[in-house]
């Protein structure tokens, strides 16, 4: 009983000296940091011209119109959860489909079918296996540069661009790999389409 009772003092104050270091201390200073030095990756590296807000650079949208590049297969929800006013909230996950299922294969039929529909220009050139896949996330912001090159015929016709201005469009948007050695470059579909409407320079 002696041990307990002058152990749980010891205890008790290495406890409220850990959670006060590491739970205010410690996110305090990252936080504040991050805030300094990486404003927009701190706040979810929002893209907003002239204060208004399109969207985060790191979170995939849908489009559909085809004067717009496409992005990989989205899963997209809008009927399971509301905002405190009523309002449909739009929620993305991955298919959790397996790639030997019959509907994964059909799934990725009906892309490939939809895909060839709206570029026919490229009749029977490969299609990049992004463009017809879901990602794991089911919100990858970006393609290969394979995929967006495969739309830019359908994209200078659409939007009354030559295929060289789509192609700079493409290159200003394009990511390399993490410090030139992680993960593949990528093209960032938000921000190419941003550019094709003119809102981004």
């Amino acid at each position: 009983m002696k041990t307990f009772k002058s152990v749980l003092p010891k205890a008790a104050m290495i406890f409220i000296i850990f959670s006060v270091v590491c739970g205010i201390v410690y996110t305090g200073v990252i936080t504040g940091l991050a805030q300094l030095l990486f404003p927009d990756k701190a706040n979810g590296s929002i893209i907003e011209v002239n204060g208004v807000k399109y969207g985060s650079e790191l979170l995939a949208q849908q489009y559909s119109d085809e004067k717009y590049m496409w992005g990989r297969i989205m899963n997209v929800d809008v009927s399971t959860y509301t905002d405190k006013d009523g309002n449909r909230l739009m929620y993305a996950a991955p298919s959790n489909k397996s790639p030997a299922s019959d509907a994964y294969e059909q799934m990725v039929a009906e892309r490939v079918n939809k895909i060839r529909a709206a570029n026919p220009k490229m009749q029977d050139t490969p299609i990049p296996v992004d463009l017809v896949t879901c990602s794991g996330s089911g919100l990858d912001p970006g393609i290969s540069p394979a995929a967006a090159e495969y739309q830019i015929p359908r994209l200078a016709e659409e939007n009354k661009m030559t295929e060289e201005q789509v192609q700079t469009i493409i290159d200003k948007c394009s990511e390399g790999k993490f410090l030139g050695i992680f993960g593949e470059k990528t093209v960032n579909v938000l921000k190419v389409n941003l550019m094709l409407d003119g809102i981004l320079k």
